[in-house]
């Protein structure tokens, strides 16, 4: 089976600055793959690079149809939803409300009800705080609130950037959770940047590490975890 998405020499850059050197990695159709380095090693890049946010240079091909030259908007159409780090919720509108604008371009109104059904089934939290205006919910929630919003535009690929930054271990092994089975049940593919290295390889099959904007190692997620290197940089023991 063809790659979902498959990345090929990208560059990217922030003004004349070259962040990201000719990046070159694919990932499964209905699959789960992180990407691990330290700050600055160019991961969030990447997945801005991918959503058209940062200027590029390269081949970025999601399920056989080149996008490098899209816009952002056509490629959220296409079905890829980022959810960047800092969760990106309206906060002064209620939870229903930025369910309802996520969304607002689709014509399906049939699709749009059963994956509004989903998402409370994956977070019942945020059914009963549904009038509840999204600055006043925990982290959590509304990170919980930013996965939900990315499953209203009905993606077939999602691209969550550091979704434990800051929050509490409990709520990180719930929120999780919940990614695997909306991965597993929904069959959403996920390009994951985490920090934490052990909850990523723990929940993706195939694991790239970035080194200043260049791939330096790439396997199974298993045997990652097996590495020397790995353990000492990213697993610390």
């Amino acid at each position: 089976m063809a790659p979902l998405l498959e990345i090929s020499g990208l560059k990217a850059y922030y003004g004349a600055t070259e962040a990201l050197h000719g990046l070159s990695f694919t990932l499964a159709q209905g699959g789960i793959t992180t990407l691990l380095g330290a700050n600055g090693a160019g991961k969030t890049t990447t997945l801005r690079a991918i959503s058209g946010l940062v200027r590029r240079e390269g081949s970025i091909v999601f399920d056989g149809r080149p996008i490098e030259r899209m816009a952002t908007e056509d490629i959220t159409r296409l079905g890829v939803a980022h959810v960047p780090e800092g969760r990106g919720t309206f906060v002064g509108l209620s939870v229903e409300e930025n369910l309802k604008i996520a969304s607002y371009g689709r014509r399906d109104k049939s699709g749009v009800k059963r994956d509004l059904d989903l998402v409370f089934t994956y977070f019942p939290r945020l059914k009963e705080r549904i009038a509840q205006q999204a600055g006043t919910l925990s982290g959590g929630e509304q990170q919980m609130l930013a996965i939900s919003r990315a499953l209203m535009l009905g993606p077939r690929l999602m691209l969550l950037d550091e979704p434990s930054f800051g929050l509490a271990p409990l709520i990180v092994q719930e929120i999780f959770h919940i990614m695997r089975r909306i991965n597993e049940e929904a069959g959403v593919s996920m390009l994951l940047v985490e920090q934490n290295a052990a909850l990523a390889l723990n929940l993706a099959e195939n694991a790239y590490v970035l080194e200043t904007g260049t791939v330096v190692m790439s396997g199974p997620s298993a045997e990652l975890k097996n590495d020397e290197g790995i353990r000492k940089s990213y697993l610390g023991y």
